[in-house]
């Protein structure tokens, strides 16, 4: 039999759709997904992996210490065994890293599962956490492209890396921004996003600086960031840390010009001026600072911001710290908010399920398929008929899948469901592409007049469904806009490539009965 046109074309898109998903069925051991800014990963160059890397490019662990790393609980177990204030070695498929942990035993490294492939698991697969915010006030595209950036950037510099940030809107025209973080469902993360930002430091009533245009550096490399001490305090654990800045020549001499007239104090343990440097974000006093006598009328261009947290335990009380830190430095990093944000929902979702849910969807999936197979076979009598249809569905699925790995798209349980409507749209497709083939010579009509009757009849269908999609991109403030690119992907791919070579098929395995 010869192959044509259409089922070469077929057979290329389905070579090009399993590259891009490109399976690794014995995949084994963890991945980095994200590193915490200013943790002991973080200052031995460790680095999560970009929103661009795919799944099965991501550094994968293989040794900490003397433990292989195979699995989570291994990573677990290796983190176990870490003592504060050593080094450990950690080895990747990349290079090996010597980390120093300091009061600390944990290394700031996120993973997950080795991936199979570069299908990419939505937050209802994986778990993670889903904040819908609103603008306090309308705004311009132009100041939602630069909100939208600077919430991306953000979360980078909090170490995240699978993360979606983008603008939605409803059908009454309100704005919104949708941002789903995969794999965390951290507090205070959503905080970071919630929090407009606005740093300030004054001495006495006096501004000194702010956190957008005064602050030219953060530091947070070894050198410049980190857990200073612990020590007991009130029935708890006390960890206070450092980080440095670098301020503008302006913010420099306005520091100068303050505390220029200042009194000094002497105290025990050194020289200080008589006012503090009282830091605040978001209006709220987070720590204040003493002023070393050497800075008077200094116009010091570095200077060290401090601050602790606390814990029920020393590494609680580290972990807190580090945390409070990392905040701090991303504000600083990044800058306020062009806008204040108010939270319209938020959903933290427990990836515990996602074994379970991928489970259930294969075996849904399977026996949607059987029934398939039944109702053609039983309909036609005729492998000819049911085999051709069963390699157009199986096509099909491939392909939107490639794209969906190619484009980067999070297939979550609504996704899915888009898939399988339309593979329910192919299957009633190939169904009037057959009774043409079978029973068109009764209505009179060539091979091809028969197929155009056909394909009149599909498109119509396809046209139909994508008007019935678009509203649903954005209901719900774009919470189903998942389901509505899918079926729309994956009939577009269905009409353009598997329905043409499955007629093709059908014309070469069936008798066409004039």
């Amino acid at each position: 039999m010869r192959i044509g046109v259409r089922t070469w074309i077929l057979l290329a898109v389905l070579v090009l759709a399993i590259v891009a998903i490109s399976p690794q069925p014995n995949a084994q051991g963890v991945v980095i997904t994200a590193v915490d800014v200013g943790s002991p990963a973080a200052q031995a160059d460790i680095r999560g992996p970009s929103s661009l890397t795919q799944p099965v490019q991501r550094e994968r662990i293989l040794r900490i210490g003397t433990t292989d790393i195979s699995t989570i609980d291994d990573f677990e177990r290796a983190l176990l065994s870490l003592e504060p204030n050593t080094f450990v070695q950690v080895r990747t498929n990349r290079e090996s890293y010597a980390v120093s942990l300091g009061n600390t035993t944990d290394l700031g490294i996120h993973v997950a599962p080795a991936a199979t492939s570069n299908i990419r698991q939505g937050l209802d697969l994986t778990g993670g956490a889903r904040v819908l915010l609103e603008p306090a006030e309308p705004i311009s595209e132009d100041v939602m492209d630069l909100l939208l950036a600077n919430l991306e950037e953000r979360l980078n510099v909090f170490g995240l890396s699978d993360v979606t940030v983008r603008d939605v809107r409803d059908f009454e025209g309100n704005q919104f921004v949708l941002v789903e973080i995969a794999g965390t469902g951290e507090q205070s993360i959503v905080d970071l996003l919630t929090s407009q930002g606005r740093f300030e430091a004054f001495i006495g009533n006096n501004l000194v600086f702010t956190g957008d245009n005064d602050v030219t550096y953060v530091g947070t490399s070894a050198r410049d960031s980190g857990i200073e001490r612990c020590f007991p305090g009130d029935g708890a654990f006390v960890c206070r840390f450092f980080f440095v800045i670098s301020l503008s020549s302006e913010a420099a001499q306005r520091h100068a010009d303050i505390t220029r007239p200042l009194d000094v104090i002497r105290a025990p343990d050194g020289a200080y001026l008589s006012e503090t440097l009282d830091l605040f974000l978001d209006g709220q006093n987070i720590t204040s600072l003493q002023i070393s006598a050497g800075l008077q009328g200094r116009a010091s261009t570095q200077i060290q911001i401090s601050g602790s947290g606390a814990g029920s335990t020393q590494e609680a009380a580290a972990r807190a710290a580090q945390e409070q830190m990392k905040r701090l430095q991303t504000v600083l990093a990044t800058g306020s908010l062009p806008v204040d944000l108010n939270v319209v929902k938020t959903d933290t979702i427990s990836g515990a399920l996602g074994a379970s849910f991928i489970r259930n969807i294969l075996l849904v999936g399977f026996l949607a398929l059987l029934a398939i197979v039944i109702t053609v076979s039983v309909r036609y009598r005729d492998w000819r008929i049911s085999v051709p249809m069963i390699i157009a569905m199986v096509s099909e699925i491939v392909i939107v899948l490639g794209i969906a790995a190619l484009i980067r798209w999070n297939l979550d349980l609504a996704a899915i469901a888009g898939l399988l409507i339309a593979i329910g749209t192919g299957v009633d497709d190939q169904i009037i592409i057959v009774d043409e083939i079978k029973n068109g010579g009764s209505r009179g009509g060539t091979w091809k007049q028969r197929m155009k009757r056909a394909f009149f009849i599909i498109f119509a269908a396809f046209f139909t469904l994508c008007a019935a999609m678009l509203p649903l991109m954005w209901a719900g403030a774009g919470l189903v806009r998942g389901f509505a690119i899918t079926t729309i992907l994956g009939v577009a791919v269905g009409v353009l490539v598997t329905r043409p070579a499955f007629a093709e098929l059908a014309e070469k395995f069936v008798k066409i009965e004039d």
